[in-house]
């Protein structure tokens, strides 16, 4: 028995000279692999003026969560357009791509439910000379302020590959019950494109996968969608967090990293 007693305690200093050999660390068990940067590479914007937009919402109304305004999570664009021969015109475009027929739409709310008068979603055709409303609809106001997600209905016209649509997102606030709602809102653009069938298929490919792919080939709202839906299965994990805020990082919108995901908010389509 004393025999077998040292022969495990030789065994264990043993163990722990070859531990501190290799440089094994306890702590590094407890600490969470880090995630490999999302990278989002953005393709070339829509020539000429196309694509405008106002990616935030107007000054702050002063009632918003640190005096924020709505924000769009969309990348922008902006470029210097010659006018004429002399003049130069600086415009700013917000503008995504998705693969999907019904995408999703984020958006930072940053008020509290109690100020909120309405908030609207629409999607315009805007190709031809008439402008044509597809879609819209009434949003259910979100219980506390956070980013919330808009889904196109399947019950519109799916979006048509390579042509160009105008969403609005629209709030109006109360942040003086003495005066009448102010309306602030956002706008941008998104295009539906095709996958390069060249790339491996994003449905053979783990949800993780399909955020890096989509990112790495300039299709924001497909990886937005797919890492935001894995966070909000996995709120506590902490490599998603990183990974959401490279992502973030990589359209400077950083500083909504650590904003909740909500789970609402969309109405019927009037």
């Amino acid at each position: 028995m004393k025999n077998y007693s040292t022969k495990i305690q030789l065994f264990a200093t043993f163990g722990i000279a070859w531990l501190g050999i290799i440089g094994y660390s306890p702590m590094i068990c407890m600490t969470p692999v880090a995630a490999v940067p999302v990278t989002f590479s953005p393709p070339p914007p829509p020539p000429d003026r196309g694509a405008t937009g106002d990616r935030k919402g107007a000054a702050s109304r002063g009632c918003g969560v640190s005096n924020q305004s709505i924000i769009a999570l969309v990348p922008i664009y902006k470029q210097t357009l010659k006018q004429a021969q002399t003049e130069a015109v600086s415009v700013t475009k917000v503008w995504g791509l998705t693969t999907e027929e019904y995408p999703t739409f984020w958006f930072f709310v940053p008020y509290q439910k109690s100020v909120i008068n309405s908030i609207e979603f629409v999607l315009k055709d805007e190709s031809s000379k008439l402008s044509q409303t597809l879609y819209r609809t009434t949003v259910i106001k979100p219980e506390e302020p956070g980013i919330i997600s808009i889904r196109l209905s399947a019950t519109t016209s799916p979006l048509q590959v390579d042509k160009m649509y105008h969403w609005f997102f629209k709030m109006k606030i109360i942040c003086n019950p003495q005066q009448p709602p102010e309306l602030e809102y956002v706008e941008g653009w998104v295009q539906r494109v095709n996958l390069n069938p060249k790339l491996n298929s994003p449905k053979q490919a783990t949800p993780q996968q399909r955020v890096n792919l989509y990112a790495k080939n300039g299709i924001w709202n497909d990886a937005l969608t797919t890492l935001a839906q894995l966070r909000l299965a996995k709120p506590e994990d902490p490599t998603l967090a990183v990974e959401w805020m490279n992502l973030l990082k990589s359209v400077d919108l950083e500083n909504l990293a650590k904003q909740p995901l909500i789970k609402c908010c969309q109405a019927n389509a009037k």
